[in-house]
């Protein structure tokens, strides 16, 4: 009798585990399902939230008949801007250039300036100030007096872009780099690692979720930046196609380039949680890990 309990007992004692073992598997890896249920609700509120504009905004230019030099209906919007859609993409080729270009230039100044910052006490005392002053001062008041002092080549639409992108990508760069483990720091110290050596392995990895924070508010405004650079001064680009539109009288037109200029920003927008989960796998993973 003594036996036949205690080989009971072992064997529930083994299936209890064995349940456990599957049960921590099973939270640990969350099934794919779970995540593309999650997709939908992400997705479809501004979906659903655009939508709802547009059928506001057909019905009631349908209704009222209002005339479409005043305010065309986005049916009209749609089919005009299919028909232009060569001259669309002819003035979008000259600002998607000046946009990455004007990006890039900010992106490399951006890290220069945010490094100084770092290892200087005295730079980050001096310029941050010049930093955080330099906001006040208009983009539309800037844009005009660049163009009369470079010409109405690319560079001065670059300036353009740098300046309405460069801070946002400093601040944050120059936050995520203050926002690293002191610990981690002074271990490496401890070790014999020197100052750059440290910098590398604990404060620039600290920065990076900073620095895409930073990288998505300022490629919204890139765009925006290069289209007011041509409003300043340009041969071609969206600015000088809705400029053109708009002396004809042609509003379908002018939402129709403001429709790309809008598309343009979201797509360079939704690329920075590409390039993210791309340079910060191990980012997603702790997230999973945190949150199953």
């Amino acid at each position: 009798m003594t036996a036949t309990t205690t080989t009971t007992g072992t064997g529930t004692g083994t299936g209890t585990g064995t349940d456990k073992a599957a049960v921590g598997t099973s939270a640990a890896r969350p099934p794919a399902r779970r995540r593309l249920r999650r997709s939908p609700a992400v997705v479809l509120p501004p979906i659903l939230v655009v939508t709802a504009l547009l059928a506001v905004w057909q019905t009631y230019t349908s209704a009222a008949a209002v005339d479409p030099t005043v305010l065309p209906s986005p049916g009209r919007v749609l089919s005009q801007g299919w028909e232009n859609r060569q001259d669309l993409w002819d003035a979008t080729l000259p600002t998607l250039q000046e946009t990455v270009a004007g990006f890039g230039m900010s992106f490399v100044a951006a890290w220069l300036v945010a490094v100084l910052l770092d290892f200087s006490t005295w730079a980050r005392r001096g310029l941050y100030p010049l930093l955080v002053a330099s906001q006040t001062i208009p983009i539309v008041a800037v844009a005009p007096l660049l163009i009369i002092w470079f010409g109405f080549g690319l560079f001065p639409k670059m300036l353009v872009v740098t300046l309405a992108t460069f801070f946002p990508l400093t601040a944050n760069l120059a936050a995520g780099f203050a926002s690293a483990d002191p610990e981690a720091m002074r271990l490496l110290r401890s070790l014999g690692a020197g100052r750059t050596r440290t910098f590398l392995m604990v404060r620039v990895p600290s920065a990076m979720p900073y620095f895409f924070a930073g990288l998505r508010v300022s490629i919204t405004y890139a765009v925006v930046g290069a289209v007011f650079a041509e409003y300043a001064g340009a041969e071609n680009g969206l600015g000088i196609y809705m400029q053109a539109q708009k002396s004809a009288f042609r509003t379908d037109l002018v939402f129709a380039a403001v429709a790309v200029t809008a598309a343009l920003s979201i797509a360079l927008f939704a690329t920075t949680y590409l390039l993210q989960r791309l340079a910060l796998p191990w980012e997603r993973a702790t997230r999973r890990k945190d949150h199953p």
